[in-house]
């Protein structure tokens, strides 16, 4: 038997725990725990959470202190010189000052070379190992900010790849392999998240018995 068939208080606290986590946008540039414990978390996702063919495809780089401000710092930049001078730029900014304004960021990757090497090995999946490689990254994040949820650490998730890649790549030394996915700025919460709407739950689950 599982352990969740065993111990139902288990099951509510993994429950309790989803429904905690919530994408959250103020943050404070302190937070409730050590450093030592988010990479403790960190530790804990990238062993346990799973992946297509036990590939362990995702790599995870943990920006604090100046390294954190530093990021944000060239996504602003970048942003500015994309959107070009004659584009209204202070509310982006201050969007990316906000997220800056968290007490560290989390970068999640996926690396391309176990991606590639895995659609040479069993080609007739090729075009699948991408989509699975993102699956896989997507439980990372899932996994790890639902953790910090619980210690009542806020988080939302950022996409401001491919536009800040390269600079990131030279910036902080990333392996030439290794793709961008997602960003995700954590702190303590500065300001709740609003009450969330939920759609039918009729709507999107079937049961056919």
């Amino acid at each position: 038997m599982g352990l969740f068939s065993k111990n139902a208080s288990t099951l509510e606290t993994l429950q309790n725990a989803i429904e905690s986590r919530r994408t959250i946008y103020s943050l404070e540039k302190e937070i409730s725990i050590s450093d030592d414990e988010v990479e403790n978390i960190i530790e804990h996702a990238i062993k346990h959470v799973p992946s297509s063919f036990n590939s362990q495809s995702t790599r995870i780089v943990l920006l604090l202190n100046e390294n954190h401000d530093k990021f944000w710092d060239i996504t602003k930049r970048e942003l500015k010189n994309a959107m070009g001078p004659d584009r209204e730029f202070q509310a982006t900014a201050d969007k990316i000052d906000n997220f800056k304004h968290a007490h560290g960021t989390i970068l999640y990757f996926e690396d391309q070379e176990v991606v590639e090497g895995l659609q040479n090995q069993m080609p007739n999946y090729a075009e699948n190992f991408a989509i699975w490689s993102n699956q896989t990254n997507a439980m990372h994040q899932f996994a790890i900010w639902t953790a910090l949820s619980t210690k009542e650490i806020g988080a939302s998730l950022q996409h401001y790849n491919p536009l800040v890649d390269v600079v990131v790549a030279e910036a902080f030394d990333i392996p030439k392999s290794w793709k961008l996915v997602a960003q995700m700025p954590f702190g303590n919460v500065r300001e709740q998240a609003g009450e969330k709407a939920f759609h039918d739950v009729n709507n999107r689950f079937l049961v056919r018995k």
